[in-house]
């Protein structure tokens, strides 16, 4: 296996110029937001290095850094024991509004351990209850996708989401948001390039996504709690959030539609369907889910075209299809220690001729102050149909200031 490039390289004189133009800008911004804005050094640990609040009013910003550092050892059928450290997410993120009436907001967060912008969005709300996204940011997929890295209840997402998440992509996307009686619904409709994260290629086709949410009994204590995985806040009364997903990717030139490897010579309209569920009372939190990816009136399998010698002229693409599920719950103690599980799995369309997968995970973890600072660490036991198998410790720390 290739050994993964330094970020930071020994000499900082080869550090690239885009990631130097952006520390710069970082700064910078610190600079001029602690000599133009009120002071705001009391805020509490998680809240942001830079919290801050222009003295009329008029904008406000926030900035933080957080760091996940994780060991990882994995043991295989051959009694192989393979571990490695490593900085697992290290990012530089924030968020604010501008204008007194707050009506504009903005979202940034920056990866410096690939040095890549992961979110660069503007949000306007343009009506009560209806707001126009502008940018590149995490598309409405599923729930334990759209869940904030540093806001998971085990060390890392599950196999579904691995295979299966939409991810990121820029363009525009219209959240809305009306009650039914005492029933919440939001509908969250995007229109992006189709091609995820930082794509600078002219696109073939676009990406079409729809996600529809129902809360039965109302919104979660906390805003945008239905996408914090525990229940830290040891909800008082049940609260539960339903979601449903379509996205229709138009000539996707990527394995995975908005992830994956890139096919010079092929494309193909794929179609993801998924389902999900998150439920919260008194500390227990669980979370149900489904995703299904299809090739639209096509095989998923695109076969090399070779010459009468058996040269190949153009490669073939495999486009990843099939279905999986996944379970996850958890329980939060009121001393702050939780125990989760979580049951997924994986099935490959027949003709990738990949195996069946099913993957189980038990894991603790201590919260000291929240999603800010904890520790992780869980187990998983991942089978394969062939026979095979894999046990994985891991173990992490986060800390987010």
């Amino acid at each position: 296996m290739q050994k993964k490039k330094n970020f930071w390289p020994n000499n900082p004189s080869k550090i690239p110029c885009m990631h130097l133009r952006f520390l710069l800008l970082v700064s910078l911004s610190f600079v001029f937001s602690a000599l133009c804005a009120q002071d705001t050094t009391s805020t509490s640990f998680g809240n942001g290095l830079i919290n801050v609040v222009a003295k009329d009013s008029s904008w406000s910003t926030k900035s933080t850094f957080r760091v996940q550092t994780q060991y990882e050892g994995v043991l295989t059928d051959d009694n192989s024991y393979t571990d490695r450290y490593r900085v697992r997410r290290g990012r530089i993120k924030g968020n604010g509004w501008v204008g007194k009436d707050q009506k504009i907001k903005y979202k940034y967060e920056y990866d410096m351990v690939n040095g890549q912008v992961l979110d660069a969005v503007l949000r306007y709300e343009f009506a009560k209850n209806w707001e126009i996204w502008i940018g590149q940011t995490k598309l409405p997929g599923n729930i334990e996708r759209v869940i904030s890295s540093q806001s998971l209840q085990l060390v890392d997402r599950s196999i579904l989401n691995a295979r299966f998440n939409l991810d990121r992509d820029g363009g525009l996307q219209l959240h809305h948001t009306h009650f039914l009686g005492s029933v919440m619904v939001k509908e969250k409709l995007a229109f992006s390039q189709g091609e995820g994260l930082n794509s600078t290629n002219k696109s073939k086709g676009s990406s079409y996504t729809a996600r529809l949410e129902i809360f039965p009994f109302g919104n979660f204590e906390k805003a945008r709690g239905e996408y914090k995985s525990s229940d830290l806040r040891r909800t008082k009364t049940p609260k539960l959030m339903l979601g449903f997903v379509f996205d229709h990717n138009e000539q996707a030139i990527r394995s995975q539609g908005h992830i994956g490897s890139y096919f010079s010579n092929a494309s193909r309209n794929l179609a993801t369907v998924m389902a999900d569920a998150h439920l919260k009372y008194k500390g227990l939190s669980i979370m149900l889910e489904y995703a299904q990816r299809y090739a639209e009136n096509s095989s998923p399998v695109i076969a090399p075209i070779e010459d009468d010698h058996g040269t190949i002229l153009v490669p073939g693409a495999v486009f990843y299809t099939g279905y999986a599920a996944n379970a996850q719950a958890g329980y939060l103690f009121k001393s702050f220690w939780e125990i989760a599980g979580r049951f997924t799995m994986l099935r490959p369309e027949d003709q990738l001729l990949e195996d069946n997968k099913e993957q189980y995970t038990l894991g603790v973890s201590r919260y000291v102050y929240g999603h800010n600072l904890k520790i992780q660490t869980d187990a998983s036991l991942l089978q394969e149909a062939n026979g095979s198998s894999e046990v994985m410790f891991r173990l992490q720390t986060e800390f987010t200031f």
